[in-house]
C-alpha cells in the first residue's frame, strides 16, 4: 500500500513504480496534463482507450470534495463555527484559494489514479520488454 501511494504521489508508473508518467512538471501550466505515450521503463500504455481519462472528472471531484472536509473539519476543530460571526467565509475565501492553486496537483493525482485501478486490464494485451532479445519481424 506504501508502494502505491507512493507511485501515485510521485506520479510513477502505477506497474513498475519507476518510471514518470508527465512529460512536463506541475508547474509548467500549459502543458502540465500531458502524459507520454508508454511507461520508458516497463512500456505500459497510458492510453488505454480513446476517451479513457473522462472519468478523471469524477476522481478530481472527490479528491477535492475530500481536500475540502478535511479543511472543513480543520477549522471547526481551531476555530469553531462561526456562522453568527462570518468566521465561515474566511474558511471558504482559503478553501476556494487553496482549490485553485492546487487543482494541477489534483489533476494529475486523479489521472494516476484512474491509471492504477485499469492499467491490469491491459495486461493480457502489453508484452514487457525483455532486455537482450531481439524483436521480431515480419515479413
Amino acid at each position: 500500500m506504501f508502494k502505491y501511494t507512493r507511485s501515485i504521489l510521485s506520479e510513477k508508473c502505477p506497474r513498475c513504480h519507476q518510471g514518470d508518467m508527465f512529460t512536463h512538471k506541475w508547474y509548467q501550466l500549459g502543458s502540465n496534463n500531458k502524459m507520454v505515450d508508454q511507461c520508458p521503463v516497463c512500456e505500459q500504455r497510458t492510453q488505454l482507450e480513446p476517451g479513457f481519462y473522462h472519468g478523471t472528472g469524477y476522481v478530481s471531484y472527490a479528491l477535492t470534495v475530500g481536500f475540502s472536509i478535511i479543511t472543513f473539519s480543520a477549522w471547526i476543530a481551531t476555530t469553531g463555527i462561526g456562522l453568527k460571526d462570518g468566521r465561515i467565509f474566511y474558511w471558504l475565501l482559503s478553501n476556494i484559494v487553496l482549490l485553485v492553486l492546487l487543482q494541477p496537483f489534483f489533476m494529475r493525482w486523479s489521472r494516476m489514479l484512474w491509471l492504477s485501478w485499469f492499467f491490469h486490464d491491459d495486461d493480457k494485451f502489453h508484452q514487457p520488454k525483455e532486455i537482450g532479445v531481439a524483436p521480431v519481424v515480419k515479413k
